[in-house]
């Protein structure tokens, strides 16, 4: 029944938006990456974006990660600053162990920018951050 279903809290990942130079492109990007600040390695990561308004939509972007080592991070994709105007969602779900965990990181519209940024988990550098 409903109250035999446990829905395992998400703790310990972390999404983030950081703007960084790109020394190939000789510009400032914002760029999205998931953090694993846990001591255990994550399993077959799944994350899927997309950006919507009230009349706008993006298309859905997937990217699959085997293994997120622990206490380390990986890039997701490039965001470009048209898209800040959107709510940004990220639908995260990963194997830790033989459980499966879900989480949705939302940035709310035109909550990405260079007012909002802090220091960022394990990457030393500062950005937007959803826990």
């Amino acid at each position: 029944m409903k109250k035999d279903i446990e829905i395992p809290v998400v703790e310990g990942v972390y999404v983030a938006v950081v703007n960084e130079y790109n020394d190939i492109y000789k510009t400032q990007d914002w760029n999205a990456y998931i953090i694993n600040d846990k001591d255990v390695d994550l399993d077959m990561v799944m994350i899927v974006t997309s950006g919507y308004s009230e009349k706008k939509k993006t298309s859905v972007f997937r990217k699959k990660l085997d293994r997120l080592p622990k206490k380390s991070y990986a890039k997701i994709e490039l965001m470009q600053e048209d898209l800040f105007e959107l709510n940004n969602t990220f639908k995260v779900s990963f194997f830790e162990g033989n459980k499966m965990f879900d989480k949705t990181y939302l940035f709310r519209k035109n909550t990405i920018n260079l007012k909002a940024l802090q220091p960022i988990p394990l990457m030393a550098v500062k950005g937007v951050l959803v826990k």
